[in-house]
């Protein structure tokens, strides 16, 4: 690889990647969205940028905190001139020790300077004091601004712009430009400071004589180059040898995590992985050793190309002294504000390549926030009639973005309060895809909705919401306490214990209040010290318990969807289950079962059949049953037959010659 520019190159593959990975292991995550992004950008590039990124960050300051802003800057500007004002002032104590007189005398002439710089570094100080204190406050305000704009922007989009891959992808990448938003602050004030530390110095050169200004770009240009090459070495070395840490700490994970703690045992699978992790841990360190020798080979040619152009320096300032062109007191000064201008370009180099990389992540989030406006669930509308009698469904047709085929095809049904209405089908009929339409989490790109006489598309979505009720399979199991998971329900509508030991009851999880340590303050979550430990069947009783607290709630006519309520429940369960679910129904509520388990839907006012996206079937189960080569007898038939062929199952005896039991004859 050539010393002058760094170059991503395929990592070296270890056997034991090979052998488990298949190769290399790269992960499709948004934080590895930009990880390649810094190799491309030169000096010349990150110069250029500069303006633009420091432009964006202080429009994004001064909204968060105008008059904070403004004191950053006088407190960065005060800086540069303190420090611009202490050369000059090193430049007239030089004068007064190197001048004519005794000893005595020069330094008596050198106090007044000597205290005026002591007071400029102390000025220098308070101003970085005073912008240390700013940039503190107004790092929080930024990061906070920028976390609630992604966190609104992403609960406020259509629940099909979260189904979108594309969409999905940005709102998982811009989440990251929430932390870089706020380090973007330090580096750009960082940054300021190394262009008004060399603007300072540079100013104080043409001060004393413009003829030393070529010479501070000649030291400072080799160790702004060598700067940049070993950020780049590092950050190209780090892409290689971090792909070998993630494949070995996978491996760390898997011998330690929960789920694959029995096959680790059971199987002896422990050694094996283990000897794999040291061979990667061996690879990535060896790519680590490969950077240490790069950096010392960049260092030292940068090293050497700064000495080069240092020597030459001192060799002008020589000649200009001799030549009676420059003072000993002035090429003193023009020393110290070359080396201070130099070291302050290499800083500079080094923030705005982070600058560089945060402003890809920012610009992200601002691409997410921009772009979620376009896809916002509306506001206002029509307000939802307290009566509507019924929910209706004409030809309502659906189809995924990234999908070929459509989910619903001109689906037509009617929801009548007071009933219980099942939707049944296979996997991938488009059950959950009605059931979305349904709730008004996603319009039909052709069909009506109707609520009572009300259009869905004319009425305001967030009432429809609030009518709404959903039990899901994959329903959400919050990390809150035991009380809260039941008023996350409805959260705003005031509570009792009794009244939420009602809903507890309701779902026949009252039983569960003896695993709850601390009552209904207790935290439901393995990961927290001292929570309860649910199993997935007890979850799906809170659940339950959650959906009754909800529905109880109400006071207009409602709709209640149960996706796959019991799938982790035995069959006893199970079945208790669904009439606690039917017991919901009441004359301002419709419950809409939607499962494949035709045990718990014989008893539904109606059955609504769907194949395909088509719905194919309508009736009562003694209605359906009734069709020869009906869809919905051909389903229930098929499960009856296999609970039929468990229950005639029997334990075979022993097998001739197999040892006999203890305690039995043979």
């Amino acid at each position: 690889m050539s010393l002058w520019r760094a170059r991503m190159t395929e990592p070296a593959v270890s056997a034991a990647e090979e052998e488990l990975f298949g190769g290399a292991l790269r992960y499709d995550a948004a934080w590895s969205e930009h990880e390649r992004s810094r190799v491309e950008v030169t000096l010349l590039s990150a110069l250029r940028s500069m303006p633009r990124l420091v432009g964006a960050t202080v429009k994004r300051a001064w909204r968060a905190d105008r008059s904070g802003l403004v004191v950053l800057g006088i407190a960065e500007v005060g800086q540069g001139i303190a420090a611009a004002i202490g050369l000059l002032i090193v430049n007239s104590v030089m004068h007064a020790l190197l001048g004519g007189g005794s000893a005595p005398e020069r330094l008596h002439q050198a106090l007044p300077a000597v205290v005026a710089g002591a007071c400029a570094a102390v000025i220098r100080s308070l101003f970085a004091g005073l912008s240390t204190s700013r940039a503190g406050r107004l790092e929080p305000l930024v990061e906070r601004i920028a976390q609630v704009q992604y966190l609104k922007a992403a609960a406020e989009v259509e629940l099909e712009a979260i189904e979108d891959p594309e969409f999905k992808r940005l709102m998982d990448v811009a989440q990251f430009g929430v932390d870089a938003s706020r380090r973007m602050i330090s580096a750009c004030i960082a940054a300021l400071n190394g262009v008004i530390s060399l603007v300072s110095a540079a100013g104080v050169l043409s001060v004393l004589d413009v003829r030393l200004l070529p010479m501070l770009l000649l030291i400072a240009a080799p160790r702004a180059w060598g700067a940049m090459r070993v950020a780049q070495e590092r950050y190209v070395s780090r892409l290689t040898w971090v792909e070998h840490l993630r494949a070995s700490r996978l491996l760390g994970n898997l011998l330690t995590e929960r789920t694959a703690a029995q096959e680790v045992r059971v199987h002896q699978v422990g050694p094996f992985l283990l000897t794999k992790y040291e061979q990667m841990a061996t690879t990535a360190e060896s790519e680590q050793r490969r950077l240490a020798t790069r950096k010392a080979m960049i260092e030292l040619l940068a090293a050497s190309m700064s000495g080069v152009a240092t020597a030459l320096t001192y060799a002008a300032v020589y000649g200009m002294i001799t030549a009676g062109w420059m003072s000993l007191a002035v090429a003193g000064t023009a020393i110290l504000a070359i080396r201070s201008g130099s070291a302050s370009l290499g800083s500079l180099v080094m923030n705005l390549n982070q600058l560089n990389e945060e402003s890809l992540y920012v610009r992200d989030h601002e691409a997410f926030v921009t772009g979620a406006v376009t896809r916002t669930i509306p506001h206002g509308g029509e307000p939802l009639a307290s009566r509507l009698g019924s929910v209706e469904l004409e030809k309502v047709s659906y189809r995924y973005p990234d999908r070929e085929h459509a989910a619903l095809h001109e689906v037509s049904l009617r929801l009548e309060m007071g009933h219980v209405v099942a939707v049944v089908g296979e996997n991938g009929s488009g059950k959950s895809t009605l059931m979305k339409v349904l709730s008004g989490l996603i319009s039909p790109a052709g069909g009506t909705v109707r609520f009572g006489r009300q259009h869905l598309a004319d009425v305001d979505r967030r009432q429809v919401f609030a009518r709404v009720s959903v039990l899901t399979q994959d329903f959400q199991r919050w990390p809150l306490t035991a009380a809260m998971n039941l008023r996350i329900g409805r959260p705003e509508h005031p509570h009792t214990d009794d009244a939420l030991m009602r809903s507890l009851r309701h779902a026949d999880a009252d039983r569960l209040w003896e695993k709850f340590p601390a009552g209904w303050q207790s935290l439901l979550g393995r990961m927290f010290r001292g929570s309860a430990d649910l199993s997935g069947g007890e979850w799906q009783r809170i659940g339950l318990a959650r959906t009754h607290w909800r529905t109880v709630t109400q006071d207009a006519d409602s709709v209640l969807i149960v996706d796959e309520p019991t799938s982790a429940l035995d069959p006893e369960t199970e079945i208790e289950a669904f009439r606690r679910v039917r017991a919901l129904a009441s004359p301002r509520r419709v419950v809409v079962l939607v499962t494949h388990r035709m045990s718990g839907v014989r008893h539904a006012d109606m059955i609504h059949v769907l194949h395909q996206g088509h719905l194919v079937e309508s009736g009562s189960h003694q209605e359906l049953m009734a069709r020869p080569d009906g869809r919905y007898r051909a389903m229930f038939l098929a499960q009856a037959a296999e609970y039929a062929s468990i229950a005639d199952d029997h334990v075979p005896g022993p097998r001739a010659g197999a040892p006999t039991p203890r305690g039995q004859s043979s």
